[in-house]
Order: C-alpha cells, then sequence, then structure tokens
C-alpha cells in the first residue's frame, strides 16, 4: 500500500475544498485550483506505483563464521528494465540494522554493487535481506515501499577452543571387564565373498578352500570413542541475563563447539543433543538448512519449556556412545543425581557447569565436574582432566 505524506493529504484536502467552493460559488479560478491538485495527487500516485525491473543478488564471503571473526556481505542490484533508468531509495536488512544502497539513476542493464559488514559480535544466525525500495514522486507526495530479492543467513558460530585431550573407548571383555582404548581395536565381524579390489591378506584363506571360493574377513572396530554432548538449553538451567543475553549458556555453546570439533580432529564419532527440543524454525535457520552440529549451535535457543528426563531417558534406552558431556547453567547443578545415574551406561560422563557463583562437590554424584566461567576456561580444565 502506498504511503501518503503530509503534503500529500493536506493537498488533497485543498483540492476537495477548492472544487467545492468553486463549484458551490461558481469561481472557476477556485475550480481549477481544485483540479490542479487532484491531478497531482493522481501524478503522484502512478509515479510512484511505477515497479522497476530489479534483480537482486547477494552472497556473503564467508556464511559461516565463528564468533568476533569477520564476514562480508556483497549486494549486487541491477535495473534489468529497457526504458528508463531509476532514482530509487534502497536499503537492505542486516539482523536488526539497515543498510543504506545508493540507486540514484541505475540505468537500464546498470548495476550497483555494495559491500558492507555484517555484524558477528553474538553468537545465532543473521539474516540479511530482503532488500527494500522505496519509490517516490517528484513531488514528494507519495511513496511506495517494495521488497525485492531473498533472506541470505549468515551463521555465527560460537567460538572454538582448543583441545588437545580425547576421551578413550571402552572396550568389553567377555568376561565383564571394561577396558579403555584409546584408539579403538579392531574385531572380527564376519566373511563375505571377494570382490576385485579387496586386499589379499584379509583373504581368509581356511574357509575359502572348503566353500571353494574366496571369502574375505570384515572387520569392525567395536570399542572406538564415541562422545554424546548434551547441551542444557532451557532457560531455567541460566538465569542470569547481562543485557539480555544469557552469558552461561553462551559458554556452553563454546564448550559443546570446542568438544565437537576437536572429535571431529581425531575422527571420533560424535553426537550433539539439546535438552529441549529445537524448533523448525531455529534448526533451519531461515532459507537454508543447517549442514552441521556447528550450525544448530549456531541457531541454539534457550527454551522457557523443557524437562530433563526424556533427554536422560533418550539416553539411557539408546546409549549413543560411551563419553557423555553435559554442559549446563547454574540452574542445572540440581540435575546432576539424573545425569549420575546414567554412568550404568556411559562409562564416563562429564559435566560442565558455567557461571555458578560456588563450585560443584568434587565427584558430585560420581561424576567428572567442571565448574568454569567461561569456554576458554572449560578447555583448560578439560585438558588437565586425567579420569577418562
Amino acid at each position: 500500500m502506498p504511503a501518503l505524506t503530509a503534503r500529500c493529504l493536506g493537498l488533497l484536502v485543498a483540492a476537495v475544498v477548492l472544487l467545492v467552493a468553486g463549484f458551490r460559488f461558481a469561481y472557476p479560478e477556485l475550480t481549477l485550483l481544485g483540479a490542479a491538485a487532484g491531478i497531482a495527487v493522481g501524478y503522484a500516485a502512478l509515479t510512484a506505483a511505477w515497479r522497476p525491473r530489479l534483480e537482486v543478488t547477494r552472497s556473503a564471503d564467508p556464511d559461516r563464521v565463528a564468533r568476533g571473526e569477520a564476514a562480508m556481505m556483497t549486494l549486487t542490484v541491477r535495473n534489468a528494465g529497457r526504458l528508463r533508468a531509476a532514482s530509487l531509495v534502497a536499503e537492505d536488512r542486516c539482523g536488526d540494522r539497515s543498510v543504506p544502497v545508493p540507486l540514484l539513476r541505475l540505468r537500464p542493464g546498470r548495476d550497483s554493487t555494495v559491500r558492507y559488514e555484517v555484524p558477528t559480535s553474538r553468537r545465532g544466525v543473521v539474516p540479511v535481506g530482503p532488500l527494500r525500495v522505496t519509490r517516490r514522486d517528484p513531488l514528494g507526495l507519495v511513496a511506495l515501499s517494495r521488497p525485492y530479492g531473498g533472506t541470505v543467513p549468515v551463521w555465527v558460530h560460537p567460538r572454538v577452543h582448543p583441545l588437545n585431550a580425547v576421551p578413550t573407548g571402552a572396550g568389553r571383555s567377555l568376561d565383564g571387564r571394561v577396558d579403555k582404548v584409546p584408539h579403538g581395536s579392531i574385531t572380527f565381524d564376519s566373511l563375505r565373498e571377494y570382490v576385485v579390489g579387496d586386499e589379499l591378506r584379509r583373504v581368509h584363506w581356511r574357509t575359502s578352500a572348503r566353500v571353494g571360493e574366496l571369502m574375505v574377513r570384515e572387520n569392525v572396530d567395536t570399542s572406538l570413542p564415541r562422545i554424546v554432548v548434551l547441551l542444557d538449553n532451557r532457560a531455567a538451567a541460566h538465569p542470569q541475563r547481562v543485557d539480555g543475553v544469557a552469558e552461561s549458556f553462551e559458554s556452553a555453546c563454546e564448550a559443546a563447539a570446542s568438544v565437537l570439533v576437536a572429535a571431529c580432529r581425531e575422527a571420533l564419532p560424535v553426537v550433539l543433543l539439546l535438552v529441549a527440543r529445537e524448533s523448525d524454525d531455529a534448526s533451519a535457520g531461515g532459507d537454508a538448512a543447517a549442514q552441521g552440529p556447528l550450525d544448530r549451535l549456531a541457531a541454539a535457543e534457550l527454551a522457557d519449556a523443557g524437562d530433563l528426563q526424556p533427554a536422560t531417558t533418550r539416553l539411557r534406552r539408546e546409549r549413543l556412545g560411551d563419553t557423555l558431556v553435559f554442559l549446563t547453567g547454574p540452574g542445572g547443578r540440581d540435575d546432576l543425581g539424573a545425569v549420575g545415574a546414567l554412568r550404568a551406561a556411559y562409562p564416563s560422563v562429564v559435566v560442565g557447569v558455567f557461571g555458578a557463583t560456588e563450585p560443584a562437590p568434587s565427584g558430585a554424584a560420581g561424576l567428572v565436574v567442571i565448574d568454569a566461567a567461561d569456554g576458554a576456561a572449560f578447555a583448560a580444565e578439560w585438558d588437565g582432566v586425567r579420569r577418562w
């Protein structure tokens, strides 16, 4: 809908008054002035209603950064029309701020490029776009705004702090013992027929001689360390706010990202879970879907509702790994008992508590508890832990 300026409204009122007075009192001069005012408003509406043919393309360089790193957005606007130049007022939306885009006398077939910095001071998904173009008439009577182009997200991941130590695997013997295996172990799993490209050293010659064809051993790594990261995104677990931001939750996200990156560096299986269920919008990040756990951490938000019990029930039932890392805030210290009950299913359980005013008791609930002020402090304490 076009926006009528105060000047336009005043001119409309004047046109009506002049026309009424001119016809009522038979003053052709007043009638002429009223008609001229009405024609001016009509011309302004037609001029503002003209829709320029614009092609908008944008690209982020890069579109995924760690918190505090630089990210640039390049916006290109092309006049796809053939007849007239476009003199427009435009602004691009970048998160919660507007970026002016100059489009004065943009000739047909020409383009205008703007490059600006995307704010990355906070973790999250920064939506960029759409471009909003405002068309005004020369008299300044009518303004009409239209969106052009779509929205491109820029994923701001949590900071990653280097972790040197990684958990060991759990090798279970037939006699019931559980041994720690630093890098996993290879165990015989089954036999299958030989295919071209298989190594001859894997051929099981005794079985091959018995069945009359080459049979190859299939091995499986049964004790490769598997890590499960459980991030507590309940608002009750992170009650303190600084300028509306729960710093303990930001630190927990940094710790989760650090564990994930360390596990991927060592080629270890790792799973990220959130206590409160993620919304579809948050996990998708707008127009582009999340492409990994770091994207999910960028889109993670605190949830007012949420209960730890469904998450612990799933962990106990599915046994997703052998090392459980639970990251929470000061409000989650009362749930350490429920987390400690998972030690029957997970040989190693490490808890990171962020923002607590008092340290948790050493060995609380039989857990390895790391009290940390932020993600960097957690990384330092993590490397000092030797109770894997």
